[in-house]
């Protein structure tokens, strides 16, 4: 019977949601392959021929410094707009800014454009978060949120192959055209199925009464925020990693074409995308901790063994070790964040819950590209390796379960 409830949940979610987040994530994947080759076309040193590989991080890393700086403004911006508003507006600044590259600009205009991508994708994945957040009961949300985690993964395993095969026939400019369109695909069921509105009340406060209203929530939830903060950024540090590590090493380790690298990006995101259901069954049966410790604490192992990948096979071998990594950790983190969130205040408080893995998502791929400027791309794997090893730690430690064990059904109210 609570399966049944379930699937009335995610099917009322379906056009509101999971549409939304395939389309985009069609578009997203198809940057995963192609992106940090386009760019390092782009900065490669006309004399020498080499490429800088830091200038390739930091360039990816901007999009997760975009959402880094906009996301406590889209915090209190949710307290004076819709859910549905947010979303539409954070939908058409990332579609224009993926579809700005196509004109190839240069690194400076390159540098905005994926600020810009970062701002509008934090607007936009807030604005959904709340959304979700309020209409999904807590001993549905592993299973639930899960789903989300393993749509959007679906459309990063056909994005990163339809990428690949695009920029490498039709050039990266259509590439990019059309990689945009996808995201703005997703207006569509945005503008189509609102969502219940929301209560007004705190759309009459001030903005002074809002800023106070955010310092309370780091206050008042300042341990929580510190523990499970910490290992968000190391979680999130190793998943912006992963699509920086796995493109730049077939290229420049194995010497492979963007057809190949999108392929094997492609595989890994195969297996990540089967195994929500195994990943909701494990968080809403027995426990958050229980999918999210082995996720990271293998996800590190997979990423350390990423530098005896020597050929094609190799890196989707391994790429498909990585991708089962992930795949039991999935909608863990949208999951856990929920269940933190607290009945007053959540848009702030899911702004810093998104800030502070926007840290993560900014850090791994300019640690990538720093280590392999400096000590040599096959030592990069293993600093973002380290990095997921310390957010297993961190949970398995000093994060407390979040799953409650009902003695009656209850209402979405963590």
């Amino acid at each position: 019977m609570h399966s049944g409830r379930a699937l009335n949940t995610v099917i009322s979610l379906v056009p509101r949601v999971y549409v939304q987040i395939f389309t985009s994530s069609v578009g997203m994947g198809m940057l995963v392959p192609t992106l940090p080759l386009f760019v390092a076309d782009l900065v490669r040193d006309p004399v020498t021929g080499q490429e800088n590989i830091t200038l390739v991080g930091l360039a990816l890393g901007m999009a997760a410094l975009g959402t880094l700086l906009w996301t406590l403004p889209s915090g209190l911006l949710l307290n004076r707009i819709s859910e549905s508003v947010g979303q539409v507006a954070g939908l058409v600044v990332m579609a224009t800014a993926v579809m700005v590259l196509a004109v190839s600009p240069p690194y400076s205009v390159l540098i905005v454009a994926r600020l810009l991508m970062g701002a509008g994708m934090g607007l936009w994945a807030l604005s959904r978060m709340q959304y979700m957040r309020r209409v999904t009961p807590r001993h549905q949300r592993g299973r639930i949120m899960s789903l989300f985690g393993g749509t959007n993964r679906i459309g990063m395993f056909v994005g990163p192959g339809l990428g690949g095969f695009v920029a490498s026939t039709l050039g990266y400019e259509a590439m990019f055209l059309i990689a945009g369109a996808c995201m703005a695909v997703g207006l569509i069921p945005a503008l189509a199925f609102r969502d219940a509105p929301e209560s007004d009340t705190a759309r009459t406060q001030s903005a002074t009464s809002l800023l106070r209203g955010l310092g309370e929530t780091l206050h008042t939830h300042r341990r929580v925020l510190l523990r499970a903060g910490t290992g968000h950024i190391f979680a999130q540090a190793i998943r912006s990693g992963r699509p920086v590590v796995l493109p730049l090493y077939g290229a420049f380790a194995l010497g492979l074409d963007e057809r190949e690298i999108g392929l094997a990006v492609s595989a890994s995101a195969a297996i990540d995308m089967t195994l929500f259901p195994l990943a909701g069954y494990l968080m809403d049966h027995f426990g958050r901790k229980f999918a999210i410790v082995p996720s990271f604490a293998l996800f590190s192992a997979s990423m350390a063994l990423l530098s005896q990948a020597r050929d094609f096979t190799g890196l989707i071998l391994i790429g498909l070790l990585i991708g089962f990594s992930n795949g039991i950790g999935s909608g863990s983190m949208l999951t856990l964040g929920a269940d933190l969130t607290p009945s007053q205040r959540p848009s702030e408080f899911l702004a810093v819950w998104r800030l502070v893995g926007g840290i993560g998502d900014m850090g791994g791929p300019v640690v990538v590209g720093g280590v392999a400027d400096l000590f040599g791309l096959m030592l990069a794997p293993f600093f973002v390796a380290a990095m997921g090893l310390c957010g297993a730690l961190t949970f398995g430690l000093f994060v407390p379960e979040t799953l409650e064990k009902r003695s009656a059904p209850t209402a979405a109210e963590p």
